[in-house]
Order: C-alpha cells, then sequence, then structure tokens
C-alpha cells in the first residue's frame, strides 16, 4: 500500500485534508507558519496535487442547538444567516491556518476559529465582537460592564470540559436567553469594553475547575472583604509624630503568661479549624490543564490602564496576568485580528508577555492587519499635530502594500432595554454560595418588602449554622437601608436614609438594650447617640448652646418603661442619679465654668466640678444638699451655708456669700427638674421608636419611583385602580342616590338579605317617612304662601303712599311686580290645596308604595 492511500485511510469520510513538505517563505521572516492568500507567495517542494485543498472548498458540519432554515429566515437578519464574500474568505483563510497550525504543532489543542452562530453558519470568531458603548454612567468603567455581564447571564457549562466550544451565539441572542457559555460571556463582556474604548482581548485558554465551573463556594464573599476593609479604615487611628508618648502600663507578669497561655490554645485550635477545613476541601481535579476556559484580557495604553490584568466575564472579578487560577492560554483575539500564543504555558501564564506586536510570541491570522495599538498611537499622533499646528508638505505618499482587514462584525447592534438593566438578573434573582456564606440578590420592586441582597454567613462550611444575616433594602418608605442579624449574639442593628420619622439613622437593640444614632442637623436638641440599657441611660450631643455634650441616667433596675403608669410619679422616685457634662466656655473663668454636674435624686445632693485652670491638675468643687420641702405636717426646711461644701484651688479668690448660693442652688434645682424632664421625654422618644419600627415592620411599604420601569409600571397600575374604585364608587352613589330604601339599609348596615319581618317593619318605616315628608312639604308650600302674599300687600301700601309722586317707568316697573307675584300666589295657592285633598294623599303613597315594590328583593 502506497503512502497516498494510508493518507486516504485516516482521512474520516465527508472531509478534506491538506497535507504538505518542507514549506519556505520567500519573505525570510521568522514566522513558523502564515495563511495563503494572494498577497503572499510560497513554494513546495515535491508536493502532490493531490493532496492539496482548494481554498473554496469547505465542508460546514451541522450543529444541533441551532434553528432550522425557516426560523433563521424569520428571526434573523441577512448577516446571521449568510456569509458575505469578505468572511468566506476569511473563513478560507481560517481553515488554511488551522490546517498548518495542527501540522506544525500536533501536540497541541486546535483553536478556536470558526464555531457556528445560531443560524448554523460558520462566523469567525474576531466577526463575532460587536464594540457597543452604553449610554449609562455605570458603564464607563470596566467594572460597570463587568458585573453587568455577571449578573446578566447564567452559565452552561461546556460538555465535555475538555473541548472548545462548538458554537457561538451572537450577544444579541445570548441577551434574549439569558443563558451562555464562557466563551459567549467573554464575547459579550469583550464587545462592551471594546465600545467603552479598552483595549481588550477574548483569551482561549485553560484554567482551575472552579472557575470553570462557576464554583465560588471555597471563596470568601466580596461583600464580606469589603465591610472588614470599611471596619478597618475606621479604626485605623491617624498617626501624627507630635502625639506624646503614652505612659508606660504596669501590667502583672502573672496576668500576662495567663493570657499567652489562652492566646496559644486559642492558636492550636485555629491551627486544628485550618487543618480540618483543609481535608474537607475538596479532592484534586483529574482534569486539572484540560478545563477549557474563555475570559477577557486588558492591556494598557487606554483609559489610564498602568498594568495588564485578566477578568473572569462569569464573576466580573479582575485578576493578575501571573494569577494560579489561568493555568495557560492558546489564543486572544479582538476585532482586529486574532494572534496565537507561541509561548510556553508551563508554568501556567505566569511568564508570558502581552506584546501582541511580537511575531516570535504571538502569530496573527491576519500578518499586516491594523492592530489596536496602532489606532491609537494614529490618534495620539493626529492630536499632536493639531495642537503643534504642523503643517505638512503635500507630498505624495508611497504606497503602503495593501492587507486583508477583518470584515464588520455580522451581529447587530447591543441593546438593553431600561427594564433589562432593572432586573439584571436571570428570573429577577440569584443566589451564590460562597465560603461559609451565602449571597442572594432581587431586582427591585420583586419582593414586597424591598429587600434587594441578603448576605447569610454560617459557622461551618456545609452552610448549616447561621451565625449572621445583612440585608439591604431600597424604596422602602421608611428609609431602611440595611439590617444586620446577629443570631449568636441576638442583636439586630439597622441603619436608615436622611429624613425618617424621629431623624433615627442607626437603631441597634436586644430585647433591653438600645443604641440608636440620629440625624443631629435636623433635630432641636442637637442629640447625636443615645444609648439605653437596663438601669441607665446615655446620650450624646453636639453643637448645643449650653455646651452640654454628654447626659447619663441611672434608674431603679426593676421599673418597666413600658407601662404608661411610669412617668406618672411626680416625685421621680425611679430616677436615683443624672451626669451632665459641659465643654469649656472660654468667655467665663475656669473656676465658674461647670464641667460637669450630678443631681443625686435620692440622696437630695447636687454635686458640681469646675473646669481646670490653666497649669492646674485639680479642679474646683462644690456639692449642695437639697432643702426638705413643705408638707402638709412640715414647713419648708430654710438653707443654710452648711448645705454647701467647696473647695477651691486658688485660695485667695473669693467665695460665695450666702445669697449668692442659694441662688445658684435655685438655678441648680430648676435644671434638675428641666432635665428629669428631658429624660422622660427621651425614654418615651425610645418607646414611640420602638413601636414605630414594629408598626412599620408589620405593613411594610414601598415608595414607587417614577424613575424606574418597574417603579412607574406599578405607579400607573395603582393610579389606575384608585380611578377604578373611585369610578365604582361614583356609580355606587348615583345607584343609591335613586333609590328609596337606600337611607334605610344604610342604617341595617347594607345587609344582602331580610327577614319577612325586617322587611315589613323597613316597607312601614319607609310609608312613615314618606308621609311625614309629604306634611313638611305641605309645611313648608304654607309658608310660602303667606311669605309671598305678605311681600304682595308691604307692596300695595308703598303704592298707596307714593302713588301720586311716582313716574311712568315706576308704574309699569310696579304693574309687572304685582301681575307675577300674583301668578306666584296662585301657584302656591294650587299647591297648597293639592297637598291637603285626602285623595292626593292617599295617591302620593301608593304611588311610593308601588316603587318600593318595584325594587330589586332584598329578601
Amino acid at each position: 500500500m502506497d503512502e497516498k492511500q494510508k493518507v486516504k485511510q485516516l482521512v474520516p469520510p465527508g472531509q478534506k485534508v491538506w497535507s504538505g513538505l518542507s514549506w519556505k517563505w520567500l519573505d525570510g521572516s521568522n514566522s513558523s507558519f502564515r495563511y495563503w492568500s494572494a498577497l503572499v507567495k510560497c513554494v513546495s517542494a515535491d508536493v502532490d496535487e493531490d493532496r492539496r485543498i482548494g481554498l473554496e472548498e469547505i465542508i460546514l458540519l451541522p450543529h444541533s442547538g441551532c434553528l432550522n432554515q425557516e426560523k433563521a429566515d424569520a428571526l434573523f437578519p441577512e448577516s446571521y444567516r449568510v456569509n458575505s464574500p469578505n468572511e468566506i474568505r476569511l473563513l478560507n483563510i481560517a481553515d488554511n491556518f488551522q490546517q498548518q497550525f495542527s501540522h506544525l504543532f500536533p501536540e497541541r489543542n486546535p483553536l478556536l476559529l470558526c464555531p457556528v452562530n445560531e443560524c448554523g453558519v460558520k462566523k469567525f470568531v474576531s466577526t463575532t465582537l460587536r464594540p457597543t458603548p452604553i449610554n449609562n454612567p455605570e458603564f464607563f468603567n470596566w467594572g460597570g460592564c463587568a458585573s453587568l455581564v455577571a449578573d446578566f447571564l447564567s452559565l452552561v457549562p461546556l460538555d465535555p470540559p475538555e473541548d472548545l466550544p462548538r458554537r457561538l451565539f451572537s450577544s444579541t441572542s445570548v441577551l434574549q436567553s439569558q443563558r451562555a457559555t464562557c466563551l459567549e460571556f467573554a464575547s459579550l463582556l469583550c464587545s462592551l469594553l471594546l465600545g467603552a474604548h479598552y483595549d481588550a482581548y477574548c483569551v482561549s485558554g485553560y484554567a482551575v475547575k472552579e472557575m470553570c465551573l462557576l464554583d465560588q463556594s471555597l471563596q470568601e464573599c466580596p461583600l464580606l472583604d469589603k465591610q472588614v476593609e470599611s471596619v478597618t479604615s475606621e479604626q485605623e487611628p491617624q498617626k501624627n509624630k507630635y502625639t506624646p508618648k503614652p505612659q508606660r502600663e504596669l501590667k502583672s507578669h502573672f496576668l500576662m503568661q495567663q493570657e499567652k497561655k489562652k492566646q496559644d490554645t486559642e492558636a492550636v485550635l485555629l491551627q486544628k479549624q485550618k487543618v480540618q477545613e483543609v481535608h474537607e476541601q475538596r479532592p484534586a481535579d483529574p482534569l486539572r490543564g484540560l478545563r477549557r476556559h474563555c475570559w477577557v484580557l486588558v492591556l494598557t495604553g487606554s483609559h489610564s490602564v498602568q498594568e495588564n490584568f485578566f477578568i473572569d466575564p462569569l464573576t466580573g472579578n479582575s485578576y493578575s496576568t501571573d494569577d494560579d487560577n489561568f493555568l495557560g492560554i492558546d489564543s486572544v483575539w479582538n476585532n482586529l485580528n486574532y494572534y496565537v500564543n507561541m509561548q510556553d504555558c508551563i508554568n501556567g501564564c505566569a511568564n508570558v508577555v502581552y506584546d501582541l506586536e511580537d511575531v516570535n510570541l504571538w502569530e496573527p491570522l491576519l500578518f499586516g492587519a491594523t492592530s489596536k495599538s496602532q489606532l491609537i498611537l494614529e490618534v495620539l499622533k493626529r492630536k499632536e499635530s493639531k495642537t503643534m499646528n504642523i503643517i505638512k508638505d503635500e507630498k505624495v505618499e508611497q504606497e503602503k502594500p495593501r492587507v486583508f482587514e477583518m470584515p464588520r462584525s455580522w451581529v447587530s447592534c447591543i441593546t438593553i432595554s431600561k427594564k433589562d438593566l432593572e432586573n439584571r438578573w436571570p428570573e429577577m434573582k440569584k443566589v451564590t454560595f460562597h465560603r461559609k456564606a451565602k449571597l442572594e440578590r432581587f431586582a427591585d420592586y420583586l419582593r414586597t418588602d424591598g429587600l434587594v441582597t441578603r448576605l447569610t454567613t454560617y459557622k461551618d462550611l456545609d452552610c448549616t449554622e447561621v451565625v449572621r444575616v445583612i440585608e439591604w433594602y431600597q424604596h422602602r418608605k421608611d428609609h431602611l437601608e440595611e439590617r444586620e442579624v446577629n443570631k449568636v449574639n441576638k442583636v439586630t442593628a439597622e441603619r436608615f436614609k436622611h429624613g425618617r420619622r424621629f431623624q433615627l439613622l442607626f437603631h441597634r437593640y436586644t430585647e433591653s438594650e438600645h443604641d440608636m444614632e440620629f440625624n443631629r442637623a435636623a433635630r432641636v436638641d442637637d442629640l447625636v447617640q443615645r444609648v439605653e440599657s437596663p438601669g441607665e441611660m446615655t446620650e450624646f450631643f453636639e453643637g448645643r448652646n449650653d455646651l452640654l455634650y454628654y447626659r447619663h441616667a441611672v434608674f431603679d433596675r426593676h421599673v418597666q418603661f413600658s407601662k404608661p403608669d411610669v412617668f406618672a410619679d411626680q416625685e421621680n422616685r425611679w430616677l436615683k442619679k443624672v451626669v451632665e457634662r459641659f465643654h469649656r466656655n472660654s468667655a467665663k473663668p475656669a473656676n465658674e465654668d461647670v464641667a460637669e454636674r450630678v443631681f443625686l435624686l435620692v440622696e437630695r445632693r447636687i454635686e458640681l466640678t469646675y473646669h481646670l485652670e490653666d497649669n492646674r491638675v485639680i479642679a474646683s468643687t462644690r456639692s449642695f444638699v437639697k432643702p426638705r420641702e413643705s408638707t402638709e405636717k412640715e414647713k419648708a426646711e430654710d438653707f443654710t451655708p452648711d448645705m454647701v461644701s467647696s473647695f477651691q484651688v486658688d485660695p485667695s479668690e473669693k467665695t460665695l456669700n450666702t445669697l449668692a448660693l442659694y441662688e445658684l442652688l435655685t438655678a441648680l434645682m430648676r435644671d434638675e427638674e428641666e432635665a428629669v424632664l428631658q429624660i422622660v421625654l427621651s425614654l418615651k422618644e425610645t418607646r414611640d421608636i420602638v413601636a414605630c419600627r414594629k408598626e412599620e415592620q408589620e405593613g411594610v411599604e414601598l415608595h414607587l419611583s417614577p424613575w424606574t420601569s418597574t417603579g412607574a409600571a406599578r405607579a400607573c397600575s395603582q393610579r389606575q385602580e384608585v380611578e377604578r374604585l373611585a369610578a365604582e364608587e361614583q356609580r355606587w352613589l348615583q345607584q343609591k342616590k335613586h333609590d328609596i330604601l337606600a337611607p334605610f339599609l344604610i342604617k341595617l348596615n347594607n345587609p344582602k338579605s331580610l327577614s319577612l319581618q325586617e322587611a315589613l317593619q323597613l316597607h312601614q318605616d319607609c310609608l312613615t317617612q314618606f308621609q311625614q315628608r309629604l306634611v313638611e312639604q305641605a309645611n313648608l308650600i304654607q309658608e310660602r304662601y303667606e311669605k309671598e302674599t305678605q311681600e304682595l300687600q308691604s307692596k300695595q301700601l308703598w303704592f298707596q303712599k307714593n302713588q301720586l309722586t311716582m313716574t311712568d317707568p315706576q308704574r309699569e316697573e310696579y304693574q309687572t311686580y304685582c301681575s307675577e307675584k300674583t301668578l306666584q300666589i296662585q301657584v302656591t295657592k294650587t299647591r297648597l290645596r293639592m297637598s291637603k285633598e285626602a285623595d292626593g294623599l292617599s295617591r302620593s303613597s301608593s304611588s311610593f308604595a308601588l316603587q318600593t315594590n318595584q325594587r330589586p328583593p332584598v329578601l
């Protein structure tokens, strides 16, 4: 059997192959392989004509996931169904490129070049990229684009995972179905990044199993990392080299040894836990290094990118180019060219150089085609020439060699509606499992409580024992933004936006403790924080005119402030102690400016501590004992100097006389009453806040924002529902207006049915009221008759007195008035006679009875 027959036996039926020997290139380049074209000539040695394949002979393989011809013609434009001449030429070039690559590098896997689209037509991967800018500030940078792609699509894993995907749907179809492979993920993200003017490339390579299958169960949740960073940044003090060194702390050696033993024990337990977690991790992947994956490469040179980095389109996270999750690269491409990696990836992507212009490192499919870097340099040169006003000489430039450029993309313009951007996730929600955490995200207005994100942390890797639940809300009328529930400590913390009732911003509470923070700028009392626990309450203020910044109250622990009669005690026996502290008032001397005052209500004493004077280490103090008030048996106790004890730092200063001390005590007693009143109001406000939050949680209401499509639609439907109910109510009122029995049925609460006795009684009440109305109508007609007659008589008397002096117009006016009045009197007299006749009354009663009988029955 000769060589030709052996080769034919190796070729599968229905396919054509290319074979060649000893190829060499006339341009003298170091390129390992090139495409065939009319501009690049090649010669061969001892090549049989039967072993060649014509560029025009291409066999397209059918794809089971594609549409039939009739559906494709109806749903997709012509560019999806038919290849243009340039695309056919590009497919021929790519087919020849693939054959040369397989011949020269038989140990490497085939390249991803020409998968079929949704219409079953082969399309080159670079033409699938459609650079599209989105007119939204959120997507002007790579982070917004990556998060959109990661959130909007759901993953379809490759099957088998070590083979290239056989199909590549357009980004428009992917956005409609919201299901995509890793290749379609990368294509959509790269199209958006190219539209945002990034130097982005799709990458075909190999990655770890967790990245290929979107398994984040062993990774830390990014929301937890952000919270830890924010807490550490808040706790990190600002360094100041002029700050004096703190005094040396004296510690017990025994206590330090005990603390060290405790830390060593905790370290051992932590190490055992880490070892246990390592054993609990998944076993080694037998397909490591073989699993195919596609991601995005962003190079420097645009958007102020200082360093190359990768973007995983499945998660939207960025990685350095030497990250261990990426195990190798076969090729990269953008909308201008396709590059094959010629570098060794035995150490993953750590040693890969991303200089795509170097043909020794990256083999281009279209040799000499314009690259992204060349376009950037050309734009910069044009800008520089405009700014420097360089006048170019009009010379005929030498014609550059004509090369084949990448055809225009066959994909339609990528459009994402406002509603899709708001709904974001497939089925309007998405659940992601992380290491000891579960992250749930929901679209706006999907849940009735306004929940958009929920993060649940667990104690174990199996996610069975809940430790903490953090929830984020939007569009709530109670302005709730975040709620954190600690299941271990039974502590709940809530954060609110500005503008809610009581100006509350933060509320941390347990069954017996409350910690609240307020918007000081919107409160009259300049309250910043209130901490209430069993037996005490502390308040902090800022910016008060009286310079008060601290108030602490001590109560009786057995008193329950939830009872309404607690504050009715006039003697305030439930309150034991009140402490108030003030900032320094520079307008007063230090020995007259009170720094702290303590009201000891049980001991009936008031203690004052003044601010420190300059170069003093001890402050002046003064203590008062309040005199007893008058009772039914004893008269009020008189004030004496013995009730005051003072300490002055400077003995040379003049002491206060008895009158001044008495006036000071009187003012302090008024301040004590005011402080007690403010404490009572604070306790009542805390109780009102707790009751208000309970009521708001029972009936959550959302604010329908007109700036969102969902909110506008719901607001429109609610408005239509209100209009419908109003129209029904108006129609009901019109029906009841002509209903004779409506006033009597309302007294019975509009029952659906009546008993026989109730119906007879209702009929009798109707007749009785109707007869009474007739009598009232007769009385009204009688009053009208008497009034008209009296007015006519008064007018006749006036005419008799003034008839000699009247003019002709006045006489005509008088005659007209008399005729009209006479007619009104006659009509009123006739109506009065008819209403008083017995047969007329019976006729009206029978007519009313007939109307009641014609009404629909309610029996």
